[in-house]
């Protein structure tokens, strides 16, 4: 198992502050989490900052990461500008796999990626899911996002028979985007990338596949083992796993004593940087659910029913916490997904822990040093696999 934290979580867009960042934090989470071994960190780079990265900076950085300890054996590619910006929301979105610019990004984070690799290690890189939503209905808008993919993998196939390097590129649903479940991505690649000869199909589904995010898939009620069966029966590997919990509570009617305690407590997430998509379903009915946008949204839409309703919501919370006061997590969530893959044995070995949203976090879900609370994830995560009989520790015989 490669296990790490995704970087994107700090602040900074440019390689300066990118390495700044690590000196003061991951090193920190290192020393908590793993001092007498190196330790995996999910690489967070921005377009602007592959872009001032030439051979001998990437070989500076090289040098400066083996010397810590530090191994970026996969890459955060979602994000290609500022993700700390005062206001992101659907911003992140954008570019789509449809344009130049994302796969220009992307591959230039590949390229990257195979310098600062250790020689033979696998390298994974998780990706938009296309784009927002609303751009899924165009089949045209689908088809250029598959050529692009297509271009990408025909790349990373050259770069391997060069060097032996194997770096795969993983879409990663998220709610509200062209692809937002496992039933989604399978549909994708069927239609778009699969559908050519022999030799393009065994390409694509070798550079090509699926970054499942465990929050992700928790919001838009898909059950964990659904989608590794979906995965597994077309052949589409999970090259990387993000390690994510999102918020969820039973919301009672509006005559309840806790109704309004509970919808306090919620509003302290409804902050402004990012989107916080939300799924709402009548309790104890086979009512489908509903989407919105943003939580602002859906509290204000269902947050005066006279009906008690099922709540989940888009906000990366820490993994090791099972109650946020009135609320709860997703954390259970994980735990499905980890029996999942032991019951199928679908080879996974690529995990990322992703609660980039630290910074916004209300005040009393705040730690005093985060290094000591992305530490105290990674490890809660370690033992739970391992609990899970999916391996053994480091130091264990």
């Amino acid at each position: 198992m490669q296990l790490g934290y995704c970087t994107n979580v700090h602040a900074g867009a440019d390689l300066e502050t990118t390495r700044a960042n690590l000196e003061e934090h991951a090193v920190a989470v290192k020393q908590l989490f793993s001092p007498d071994q190196p330790m995996g960190i999910g690489l967070w780079l921005s377009s602007e900052a592959t872009q001032s990265l030439g051979d001998q900076e990437l070989k500076t950085f090289k040098n400066w990461l083996d010397q810590e300890g530090l191994i970026p054996f996969t890459f955060n590619g979602f994000p290609f500008g500022d993700f700390h910006q005062p206001v992101v929301k659907h911003a992140v979105y954008l570019p789509t796999w449809s344009e130049q610019d994302r796969l220009d990004y992307t591959t230039r984070l590949f390229q990257c990626m195979d310098t600062l690799l250790p020689e033979g290690m696998r390298g994974s890189i998780s990706t938009l899911p296309l784009g927002w939503g609303n751009l899924a209905v165009e089949d045209s808008f689908l088809e250029n996002c598959g050529v692009n993919l297509a271009r990408l993998a025909e790349q990373l196939e050259s770069l391997e028979e060069r060097t032996g390097r194997l770096i795969q590129i993983c879409l990663e649903p998220e709610p509200g985007c062209a692809i937002d479940t496992a039933d989604d991505l399978v549909d994708f690649f069927e239609r778009f990338l699969l559908a050519g000869d022999t030799s393009s199909r065994e390409r694509h589904l070798r550079y090509l596949g699926v970054c499942h995010d465990i929050c992700h898939s928790a919001v838009m009620n898909e059950s964990q083992s659904h989608a590794i069966t979906c995965y597994q029966e077309h052949e589409i590997i999970i090259g990387k796993v993000q390690v994510s919990a999102a918020i969820q509570f039973v919301l009672p009617s509006k005559g309840s004593p806790s109704h309004e305690n509970l919808m306090s407590q919620l509003g302290e997430f409804a902050e402004d940087r990012y989107l916080h998509q939300t799924t709402v379903k009548s309790e104890g009915t086979d009512e489908a659910m509903r989407f919105y946008d943003d939580l602002p949204l859906a509290m204000h839409a269902c947050g005066l029913e006279d009906e008690s309703t099922q709540w989940r919501t888009h906000f990366h919370v820490p993994i090791y916490r099972k109650h946020l006061g009135l609320l709860e997590s997703t954390q259970d969530e994980i735990r499905e997904f980890l029996m999942a893959i032991s019951e199928t044995k679908y080879p996974v070995n690529h995990f990322e822990v992703e609660t980039y949203a630290w910074g916004v976090l209300p005040t009393d879900h705040q730690v005093d040093r985060l290094a000591e609370g992305i530490a105290q994830e990674l490890d809660w995560f370690q033992n739970l696999h391992y609990s899970s009989g999916l391996g053994r520790k480091p130091n264990e015989k």
